[in-house]
């Protein structure tokens, strides 16, 4: 009833049937706008609940998606709009401006499940992207540190200071439970049962799981607990902190590539502290199970990227020490 009386004194207002026809034209895009869902928003909303994505995920899903709706507004069409072939269009785009194949395929992934679920919510019939191909990257297998390179970057913190000391806790940490930089982060002192050599963590999806931990980890938790409360931040339940506030991602990755590049290791990703976790526990016998357990894999087939170093590694260690690996078979 508002919407009528607005109409009928607007065209009173308007001195030709040329101005009536504008402004009712105007009124009828300002009233389809504001009754339009936004259906990215509920998609965001409707992943958070059933999936129970961590924050992290949950951005990355929101930036896949955000570079889709932009894709889509420049070529004129709503996002639920688009079919097979615009979604073949934006995957050519994206493989044009450099994008790495694995982002690609993040990015479709997302794709998928935002049309599943505006079939789901009856918003469209067909599934465009449901049979959609991405480029396939050469698969590289996980980047690790080897145990010398591994000790190295450990001993690189300046231990004499209070900050050498923290970051030396950092690092052990990291090695010793084969936590990603996020679950680090994330580590209140509450979390910490040294008693015990356990620490509990949260990781993807809100998943809680308890993890023992080394005496070189033990230790070195003592200690910056024991320069923590001298410096005046006992209060804080955050376990590691960083000028008084928890510590963000971001700086304690700039922090590992500071002491990577100290101790002359090569350069290396947010992971692979958690990698040459996995990787060091295979090649000294750990099972497939209970490395997937320790680093919180839902899948085993991620665990078992972990074999294939092992065997490689056991290959080299083979080709360099037998005998007879590389004589080829003489004789009777």
């Amino acid at each position: 009833m508002g919407r009528l009386w607005l109409v009928i004194i607007l065209m009173n207002r308007a001195e030709s049937q040329t101005e009536v026809c504008a402004t009712y034209a105007t009124l009828v895009t300002m009233s389809e706008r504001l009754q339009q869902r936004d259906l990215v928003r509920e998609f965001l909303s409707y992943i958070q609940v059933e999936k129970g994505l961590s924050a992290n995920t949950l951005q990355s899903y929101a930036r896949d998606i955000a570079k889709l709706q932009g894709w889509a507004q420049k070529n004129g069409k709503p996002i639920e709009k688009l079919e097979r072939k615009d979604l073949r269009e934006w995957i050519a785009r994206m493989s044009r401006d450099g994008l790495a194949p694995s982002s690609v395929s993040r990015a479709v992934s997302a794709a998928r499940g935002f049309f599943r679920f505006l079939m789901l919510d009856g918003h469209i019939k067909r599934h465009p992207a449901e049979d959609i191909h991405t480029p396939q990257g050469t698969s590289r297998l996980p980047q690790f540190l080897s145990e010398e390179e591994m000790e190295r970057l450990l001993f690189a913190p300046d231990v004499k200071t209070d900050i050498g000391v923290r970051d030396r806790a950092i690092l052990e940490v990291l090695y010793a439970a084969g936590l990603r930089v996020s679950e680090m982060c994330g580590l209140r002192t509450s979390d910490i049962d040294l008693n015990a050599a356990l620490l509990t963590c949260y990781g993807k999806g809100s998943k809680q799981r308890r993890i023992p931990i080394g005496k070189s980890a033990v230790h070195w938790l003592q200690r910056y607990l024991a320069v923590r409360k001298q410096l005046g931040n006992e209060a804080k339940p955050e376990l590691f902190l960083h000028r008084g506030r928890q510590m963000t991602r971001q700086t304690a990755w700039a922090i590992i590539k500071t002491y990577a590049a100290h101790a002359g290791v090569p350069d290396i990703s947010p992971h692979t502290l958690r990698h040459s976790f996995g990787t060091h526990l295979m090649q000294h016998g750990a099972d497939s199970r209970s490395v997937q357990a320790l680093l919180g894999h839902a899948d085993i087939s991620t665990t078992e990227i972990y074999t294939h170093i092992t065997d490689l590694h056991m290959r080299k260690a083979y080709d360099r020490f037998h005998p007879r690996a590389r004589v080829a078979g003489k004789g009777k």
